[in-house]
């Protein structure tokens, strides 16, 4: 009996092991779809403020997206990556084959999907098994993002991003003053940075003045003496088709920052034209070195698959 029980451990995690490597062979040219995110990089992009204790519950399978620690061990379905990975996966299985009753996984929530704490192995032999729901000892995570199951990291970041920018847009009334200006960018972080110049270009204003000035005036005169004339420089010179998938704001935000540190180094006089000519020189891609750095990725990933295929 026991024989017939470890055949079919076997062959369980056999399937799982071959169904893993098909998934990443029809995933290759979108390979983050099927990347189980990590808890750590989802938490550095939210930033949650608290956390609260929430004791045991029934959580639907499906909505376990990523883990703490084993996120490279399995992919988004859970199933297992790599070799192994076999001794303790098959072992979990036998308890599931046998009826044996194991200890509840212990899970993050955040923004209504879970991470795993302790119990990766489980929840990857429960999808296997066609198990819709796991008892779990639950952990929230606050945050005011809500998340989905098919959330990529990127995706996430875009969420993160969205928010970022209407919150910014509300708190500036930019959408008011500047109806014509989107100001996007494509890291979450920007619009704090980029709130940052216009408060810093207020407190410059009223250096010398008696009354301190409207916050409505000091966004005109950032926008018209110190964004706009940058966001010139950029369109005059083409710069943007050297950072390709970034915006005009991701830009006026980089040069502004290297314009600081050229003047730190050559004097206040060091000009932006000058700085966003060396910026663009220095960190800007030609179109033949994006194919080559496509070119290189997708042969990384071609390598680790069939890596993966024979470990």
């Amino acid at each position: 009996m026991k024989e017939l029980i470890e055949s079919e451990a076997r062959d369980d995690f056999n399937r799982a092991r071959k169904g893993a490597f098909f998934s990443q062979v029809f995933t290759l040219f979108s390979a983050s779809k099927q990347e189980l995110l990590s808890l750590q990089e989802v938490k550095d992009v939210l930033k949650p403020r608290g956390e609260t204790y929430r004791g045991m519950q029934t959580v639907p399978i499906d909505r376990i997206v990523g883990s703490e620690g084993r996120y490279r061990d399995f992919n988004r379905s859970f199933l297992p990556r790599h070799e192994y990975l076999r001794h303790r996966w098959q072992r979990v299985d036998m308890a599931h084959l046998t009826d044996v009753i194991l200890p509840p996984i212990k899970l993050y929530e955040i923004g209504g999907v879970y991470f795993v704490r302790d119990g990766n192995h489980r929840v990857s032999v429960a999808k296997a098994q066609g198990v819709i729901a796991i008892d779990a000892e639950v952990v929230s995570l606050d945050t005011e993002i809500p998340l989905s199951e098919s959330m990529t990291r990127r995706n996430l970041e875009d969420a993160v991003i969205e928010h970022e920018r209407q919150r910014f847009l509300k708190r500036l009334q930019l959408h008011r003053i500047l109806p014509d200006e989107a100001f996007t960018v494509t890291s979450p972080g920007r619009y704090d940075e980029l709130a940052q110049h216009i408060f810093g270009h207020k407190y410059y204003l009223n250096e010398y003045r008696a009354v301190e000035i409207p916050l409505e005036e000091a966004i005109l005169s950032w926008y018209r003496n110190v964004y706009r004339p940058i966001v010139d420089v950029i369109r005059d010179n083409n710069l943007m088709s050297r950072f390709p998938g970034r915006t005009v704001t991701d830009l006026y935000l980089w040069i502004v920052k290297r314009w600081d540190e050229l003047k730190t180094q050559y004097g206040e006089d060091f000009p932006v034209q000058a700085a966003a000519e060396e910026y663009s020189a220095r960190f800007g891609r030609s179109h033949g070195r994006r194919l080559l750095d496509i070119i290189q990725r997708l042969g990384v990933r071609i390598r680790r698959l069939f890596d993966r295929s024979g470990s």
